[in-house]
């Protein structure tokens, strides 16, 4: 049995240094890893398409986080989440495939459509949002993670630790390794790698899932996946 510690091991990557960016670093999830990253000691810089709105949300998280639109956000990051809404999804990643390459991109947004019958997953025609990422961005290493976060507990300055895996995609070993020990600063998370890039249209679509767990039972659920 492969014990916690073995699957995020902070010696495989070293990313205490990195500048990490949120784009839609002012909505719900992004502006919780932003908080939770920044309050794990690590240098954020939110993005928003007006600079004046992520520079207002820095201010309210405080904790040494930056504020700049998506392209300044971008540049000045080592390490780019996308926390964007799916419907600007492919707008946006196509207007900073320059200031995003050469960078690990971390995709976490879930293409969800949803009606009475409540939240149902999309399929882009790339496969997944993550897939059409790696499209539109040939000069970046695209990964995905971080699909399965309640932004409540993100936010809640409260809760000291959130006891919760995250999934991590991807094509390049390096990349993925450098996202485990990014899930791994978050004090309860752990970082598990699930799979090349292809497969992430499943862990997406699970969040349609987790939607409805939490409202027949009132909770904020996450992941943990057992004997790793």
């Amino acid at each position: 049995m492969t014990t916690p510690d073995a699957v995020t091991s902070p010696a495989a990557a070293d990313v205490s240094g990195l500048v990490v960016g949120v784009l839609g670093g002012t909505g719900p999830q992004g502006k919780g890893l932003a908080y939770r990253l920044a309050r794990a000691g690590q240098q954020v810089v939110i993005g928003s398409r007006a600079a004046e709105r992520a520079e207002a949300a820095a201010a309210e998280l405080g904790l040494g986080i930056r504020g700049a639109d998506n392209a300044a956000a971008a540049a000045q990051s080592d390490i780019v989440i996308v926390a964007v809404p799916w419907d600007g999804h492919g707008a946006t990643l196509e207007s900073l495939r320059a200031e995003l390459a050469g960078k690990i991109v971390v995709d976490c947004v879930n293409p969800l459509g949803f009606d009475k019958q409540g939240a149902y997953a999309l399929r882009p025609e790339e496969g997944s949002a993550a897939q059409q990422a790696a499209a539109l961005l040939p000069d970046s290493t695209v990964t995905a993670a971080f699909h399965h976060l309640s932004a409540v507990l993100l936010q809640d300055p409260e809760i000291e630790q959130i006891d919760t895996d995250v999934m991590v995609l991807g094509d390049d070993r390096a990349a993925t390794d450098t996202v485990q020990a990014l899930a791994a600063r978050i004090p309860g998370m752990r970082g598990v790698y699930a799979g090349r890039l292809r497969n992430a249209h499943q862990v997406e679509s699970l969040v349609a899932n987790l939607i409805s767990v939490n409202r027949r039972y009132k909770a904020h659920a996450g992941l943990r996946i057992t004997d790793v």
